[in-house]
């Protein structure tokens, strides 16, 4: 039971959270010890409330996910986790969210709590009608991202380029596209329907997106990298160096869902695929010499 409740909360999605913590490293105070205990709280009270959307919307799909074959696995759909098991544990968590928020942050905890609050209406609202309109409902999980730099912003009171807010909102919107791709295959070779809006989406439709998303990407990052208030708050004007490694991962996971055809969870292709992990390490690697040496 308790494994299941676990799993319910799905904690290996807490990697997305990890947004919280990129203004430590865009601000250049990782070695800030203070900045890491609130990125570290605000982090923790984001992943509890992002669990509670996970729980509320396995509730709310639990008979489209049966009919999936990976999803009818999960606690719900299966049957080793009852309904208002996953009810009660949705209140601790977004009580214990909101707990850490407001009493532990100092004189953030109330931009942080105001965040996660707007999160979880936003989200709410997904869960219960916004999912089934297409495009909409991947802006929705694209800002969910947003949200997650701007609290670890507020948490450590460090000022976020308005580059890198637009970057991660597209990125995120990036990854949703590839993820609504997989349901079209899916849909397309094996007629399962995985969410309603999907006959709203074509294969031609999203391939187009990916490529322009993914090259919009790019060029924000470029932006950003060369900006004047990027140049004089790190005193050094190499940062463009590292956009090499934006480009080859995000090329690369354009590979993986357009060939081979695995780009349903954002998460399982960042924990398993060598080549983007390589990426992401050269680039911190690359960005925190830069910054740091």
């Amino acid at each position: 039971m308790v494994g299941s409740l676990i799993s319910l909360i799905r904690p290996q999605q807490w990697v997305k959270n990890g947004f919280v913590l990129m203004p430590l490293f865009f601000g250049g105070q990782l070695l800030n010890v203070w900045c890491w205990r609130q990125a570290i709280i605000a982090f923790l009270a984001f992943s509890l409330m992002a669990s509670t959307i996970y729980c509320l919307n396995d509730l709310r799909d639990v008979e489209a996910d049966r009919a999936h074959p990976r999803k009818r696995n999960r606690p719900l759909a299966s049957g080793k986790v009852k309904p208002i098991h996953a009810i009660v544990l949705m209140g601790v968590l977004a009580i214990s969210s909101l707990a850490i928020s407001l009493f532990t942050l100092g004189p953030a905890s109330v931009k942080v709590t105001l965040s996660l609050i707007i999160y979880l209406i936003l989200n709410i609202a997904y869960c219960f009608k916004l999912k089934q309109f297409a495009i909409i409902d991947v802006f929705i999980v694209s800002f969910g991202f947003v949200l997650r730099l701007m609290v670890g912003g507020f948490a450590c009171s460090i000022w976020l380029s308005p580059w890198i807010v637009l970057m991660t909102f597209l990125l995120a919107l990036f990854l949703a596209f590839a993820k609504r791709r997989d349901d079209v295959v899916l849909y397309e070779n094996e007629n399962i329907v995985t969410r309603k809006n999907v006959v709203r989406y074509n294969l031609p439709f999203l391939n187009q997106t990916l490529g322009l998303i993914g090259a919009i990407t790019i060029v924000c990052y470029i932006m950003y990298s060369v900006s004047p208030e990027v140049i004089d708050r790190f005193n050094t004007g190499y940062v463009y160096i590292t956009s090499i490694f934006v480009l080859a991962a995000i090329l690369r996971y354009l590979q993986v869902a357009i060939v081979d055809l695995r780009s349903g969870s954002p998460t399982k292709v960042l924990l398993h695929d060598r080549f983007i992990q390589m990426c992401l390490f050269l680039w911190v690697c690359t960005f925190a010499a830069i910054l740091y040496l």
